[in-house]
């Protein structure tokens, strides 16, 4: 849990500010003793700073090789209008966070938001799977109020290193009223993303963060976000348990069955694949794969291409037509590592999966 101990409270004599030096022992993997530092004024809104580690908040050493941080390099910046309070979530890179560290992401920001009376939430994370946190998140969260996550490519002491900037314009889009009822936001390179369509793209590039076909929603301008769209509404279900086995596949030309049917029935939840094209699959791993259809195991597909939709439109053997009709369900945008995360929300929430993976 989050909640703060030994807090300290002092009154100044000439108008109602308070600072604050709370210290909080989390009991993470790692055990680490957490200091926050709070200024704020009781009249001004409140933004809550997660910190989850990542790239944005490395060094680089005398090697070149990117290295953990014991201690943050952002600074907190001020605003006039907004108190800020940070808090250290986690300190690991991203590849190392999983399901279970999103779903108590998720509970920290609920219990922020409904009971701690803020009005919004900035997430400092590693790049490799904020697209995967942002969508749990953004799935899960039955809130409108502002969530915002960003990271960096670069981190904090290389030359044009991006995190200083990318967390100052998450602040900005978090605090800004027109943020409001947009679901979670990925603010990356100076452009405003909706976490259930966007991707990282390039490896090493800034602006990796890219949604394919539809593009960002907004851009950070000299005065603040400037979104193009009114609001998105997207449902939200809040799950209490990420328990789930579901591997993810990726089809190829000559692909047999093989690999299908050495997965064990008994050990598996779901199944998500990366299929060719539009929708289609060679016809001997379609055929493996009804073996998995007939024990009620859900397989849900998604296209391996960066742009437009999964759909079924052939109905040649093994094309979309005849995957559809043999009950595979296809998630039409989004990829397949999203794709997996809302097959496991479908399941923990007891949805009708057809519909939930399909809408």
């Amino acid at each position: 849990m989050f909640t703060p101990h030994n807090m300290l409270k002092q009154e100044r004599e000439n108008e109602n500010l308070y600072e604050d030096f709370l210290e909080l022992s989390l009991a993470w993997k790692q055990k680490v003793v957490v200091f926050i530092s709070i200024r704020y004024n009781s009249g001004m809104k409140k933004i809550l700073i997660l910190h989850t580690g990542g790239t944005i908040s490395m060094a680089e050493d005398a090697s070149g090789h990117v290295q953990l941080s014991s201690e943050n390099p952002l600074s907190t910046p001020e605003f006039s209008d907004v108190t800020l309070v940070t808090e250290n979530a986690f300190n690991l890179p991203s590849p190392q966070i999983g399901v279970s560290e999103m779903l108590q992401l998720k509970n920290r920001i609920l219990s922020a938001l409904t009971n701690e009376n803020f009005a919004g939430v900035v997430i400092t994370h590693g790049t490799d799977t904020l697209e995967e946190t942002a969508y749990f998140l953004d799935a899960t969260l039955p809130t409108d109020k502002p969530v915002v996550i960003t990271g960096a490519m670069r981190s904090s002491n290389e030359v044009g290193t991006d995190g200083t900037y990318n967390f100052l314009s998450a602040l900005t889009v978090a605090k800004t009223p027109s943020s409001a009822g947009r679901g979670v936001l990925v603010v990356m390179n100076g452009e405003i993303h909706l976490a259930r369509f966007v991707t990282k793209t390039h490896t090493t590039n800034v602006s990796t963060f890219q949604t394919p076909t539809r593009g960002p929603v907004g851009l950070l301008t000299k005065n603040g976000p400037y979104y193009f769209d009114a609001p998105q509404t997207f449902p939200h279900h809040d799950i209490s348990s990420v328990a789930g086995n579901i591997p993810i596949i990726k089809a190829y030309a000559g692909m047999s069955g093989q690999i299908f049917d050495l997965l064990p029935t008994d050990k598996l939840d779901g199944l998500v694949i990366e299929a060719l094209g539009a929708g289609n699959l060679p016809p001997a791993a379609f055929t493996s794969l009804k073996r998995l259809l007939a024990e009620n195991i859900p397989v849900v597909l998604t296209s391996r291409c960066f742009n437009g939709l999964a759909e079924p439109i052939y109905a040649y053997d093994g094309g979309g037509v005849k995957l559809h009709e043999a009950g595979i369900l296809f998630a039409r945008e989004i990829n397949a590592q999203k794709a997996r995360l809302k097959l496991l929300i479908g399941l923990q929430a007891h949805l009708n999966l057809k519909k939930f993976i399909e809408e």
